[in-house]
């Protein structure tokens, strides 16, 4: 009798705990991708190392992000939200993209870039010449895109309640012409950033078609984030590289490469220390992707003078006298403030 009654209270909490596993497995968010299942664990201290840590330093609290997806971002640097954006958002970007190209409306302060490898063709029209728009913070209809609701309840997760959008892009990817000038090489974006904490930053990229490695997909070195920022310099590429795609001079070969493969809508939001970059465009077609780095307006500005950022500043402030006649005194952090727009809550510090 006594055999028994031990053995009953055992045997229940030995239930209880499976079907508490059970309910997490069967819990995990249908829109996270890359993040492998829980899975049932035959011991107590098996089960304790499963347990995500008490305090996130690249997450806010929030009641969006569960514990798994938190934890993903918190290792790895990246997230993707499947299906964000709708379809019917995408193709209203993609006809003002092509009005743009087209020079059908004129957006103020718009930078406008080209394939190297055709940048100075005479007979290539439309978006056909155009790889790349830049800063349409002030085009109310692309701009929406930063504002739409469903990108910055999650942005909040990361910047908190006031946030800026600081840098946009419209990536129009073209079919490589043999000489691999479609590729983007491995960079972190906080290379051309004048502004901190870097924690305090994301990037939303929502593929505007379905992406992968044959139109050249992004691909991350996952937790490269929890890095420093490294020297960045142009590649030495021998079909020549675009302008401003800086790449990262020494990084850890050995990091297995991700390639997120995506379909329209869907939506990977990244830090800005996590080394990326992307592939050729081996089919006919132009990709495109849409993008914004949204910064907390508590984040400030810094001088890049005597850092790894130097090179980067002489670059963009070369660039605004010849576009701008600005005078060369101009540092990196004067061209962020003039980029930057609020989104939602207060513009306090940037």
């Amino acid at each position: 009798m006594e055999g028994r009654g031990t053995e009953a209270p055992a045997a229940r909490a030995s239930l209880r705990l499976r079907t508490v596993l059970g309910h997490l497995v069967s819990s995990r968010p249908a829109g996270l991708a890359g993040v492998a299942a829980l899975t049932h664990f035959p011991t107590s201290a098996q089960v304790a190392t499963a347990k995500y840590p008490v305090h996130f330093r690249y997450t806010l609290d929030n009641n969006l992000l569960s514990p798994e997806q938190r934890h993903f971002y918190e290792e790895n640097g990246y997230l993707v939200i499947k299906n964000l954006v709708s379809d019917e958002d995408i193709e209203r970007f993609r006809d003002e993209f092509t009005k743009i190209c087209r020079k059908e409306v004129t957006v103020p302060g718009l930078v406008i870039m080209r394939d190297v490898s055709i940048a100075k063709s005479e007979f290539i029209s439309d978006q056909k010449a155009i790889s790349k728009i830049q800063d349409f913070a002030f085009h109310d209809e692309l701009f929406r895109y930063c504002t739409l609701p469903q990108i910055v309840k999650y942005v909040e997760c990361f910047t908190g309640p006031n946030i800026m959008a600081m840098h946009t892009m419209l990536i129009n990817k073209p079919p490589d012409p043999g000489r691999k000038t479609s590729r983007h090489p491995m960079h972190q974006d906080l290379h051309y950033f004048s502004f901190r904490p870097a924690d305090r930053i994301v990037c939303a990229w929502t593929a505007m078609e379905r992406i992968d490695r044959r139109n050249g997909c992004l691909v991350v070195l996952p937790g490269t984030h929890k890095g420093d920022l490294k020297q960045h310099d142009y590649p030495d590429w021998e079909g020549g590289v675009n302008k401003m795609y800086h790449g990262v001079r020494d990084y850890d070969r050995s990091i297995p490469r991700v390639h997120l493969a995506m379909e329209k809508g869907d939506t990977v939001f990244f830090h800005p220390l996590l080394i990326h970059g992307s592939g050729m465009n081996k089919t006919e077609g132009f990709r495109k992707a849409i993008s914004c780095h949204y910064a907390s307006s508590d984040c400030y500005y810094i001088d890049v003078k005597g850092t790894s950022q130097e090179n980067i500043e002489k670059e963009v402030v070369e660039i605004a006298k010849k576009k701008y006649g600005i005078d060369s005194s101009m540092a990196l952090k004067d061209a962020w403030r003039l980029r930057a727009r609020l989104v939602k809550g207060e513009r306090r510090s940037l």
